[in-house]
C-alpha cells in the first residue's frame, strides 16, 4: 500500500459555481481534507483563481477536465496546466490523445478515464450497439493507458480489484462514485451507477477516493469525512 497521508486519500469534489462557495468548503474541511477536485463547473466559473488559492494554502488539486480533443490541443492544454502546480489532471481519449497528454505533463500526474461511473450496462449497449462487459473494457483501457505512460486511471471501485490483479501496484487508481453504507444500494435520483463504499473501493485497490455529494449534502460533513477515513484505515490495515 502506497504511503499516502490519510488526509489526502479523500479528494473532495468542489462541484460549486463560484470561488466563494469553493473557498467556504475548503475552509470548512481543511482540518481533515487536503486534496480537492476542480471540475468543469467551477473551472468555467472561476478559471484558475480557486486552483491557485487552494495550492497557496498548501493543499493539492486534481483538475478534472477530462481532456478530449485533437492531440496537439491536448498537449498544449496539459502544458498550460503544468504551470499551475496541480497534482492530477484527467484525460479521456484514445492512444494519440493519451500520448499527447503524457508528452506534456511536466510533473503533473496524468490519470486516464476508463469508463465513467455514470455508465451502466444499458449505456454501454447504447454506445456500442451490443452488450459490453464493463469490467473487461475498463481493464483494456487501463492497460493501454499505463503502457502509454499515464500515471494512473480513474476507475469505479467495482473494477479496481481486477485492475490491481492484472496490472500490479505501480500506478494510481482514483475512484469516484463513493457512497456511505446506507446509500450504496439506493440509486434513486443518482447519476452514479457503479458505486461502492470507501471501504470496498480501497480494499479493492483504490489509492484515492473522490467524494462530493455524500459530504456536501450531509448535516455534519466532517462526521462523514471521519467515517470514511475510518473505513480507509480499516481497508489498508
Amino acid at each position: 500500500m502506497k504511503d499516502i497521508p490519510l488526509n489526502e486519500r479523500i479528494i473532495f469534489a468542489l462541484d460549486v459555481d463560484s470561488h466563494d462557495l469553493a473557498r467556504d468548503w475548503v475552509m470548512r474541511l481543511e482540518s481533515h481534507v487536503k486534496f480537492y477536485k476542480v471540475g468543469l463547473q467551477l473551472f468555467l466559473a472561476d478559471w484558475f483563481h480557486t486552483i491557485d488559492w487552494i495550492v497557496d494554502r498548501g493543499h493539492k488539486v486534481m483538475v478534472d477536465l477530462k481532456f478530449f480533443d485533437i492531440p496537439e490541443t491536448v498537449s498544449l492544454a496539459v502544458k498550460a496546466l503544468s504551470k499551475k502546480r496541480v497534482t492530477f489532471a484527467t484525460v479521456h481519449g484514445n492512444k494519440p490523445i493519451l500520448e499527447a497528454a503524457v508528452s506534456a505533463k511536466n510533473g503533473i500526474k496524468i490519470l486516464a478515464v476508463t469508463v465513467l461511473t455514470s455508465f451502466g450496462p444499458e449505456d454501454m449497449f447504447w454506445e456500442f450497439g451490443q452488450e459490453v462487459d464493463v469490467e473487461q473494457l475498463v481493464l483494456v483501457r487501463a492497460r493501454r493507458a499505463l503502457n502509454l505512460g499515464c500515471d494512473g486511471v480513474i476507475s469505479s471501485g467495482l473494477e479496481a480489484r481486477s485492475i490491481r490483479q492484472e496490472l500490479g501496484e505501480s500506478f494510481l487508481i482514483v475512484t469516484p462514485g463513493i457512497r456511505p453504507w446506507h446509500n450504496v444500494s439506493d440509486q434513486e435520483e443518482d447519476d452514479q451507477k457503479r458505486v461502492t463504499t470507501a471501504l470496498d473501493a480501497v480494499r479493492n485497490g483504490a489509492d484515492y477516493i473522490v467524494v462530493g455529494r455524500p459530504i456536501s449534502t450531509a448535516n455534519d460533513p466532517i462526521a462523514v469525512v471521519e467515517s470514511m477515513q475510518k473505513e480507509i484505515i480499516q481497508a489498508i490495515q
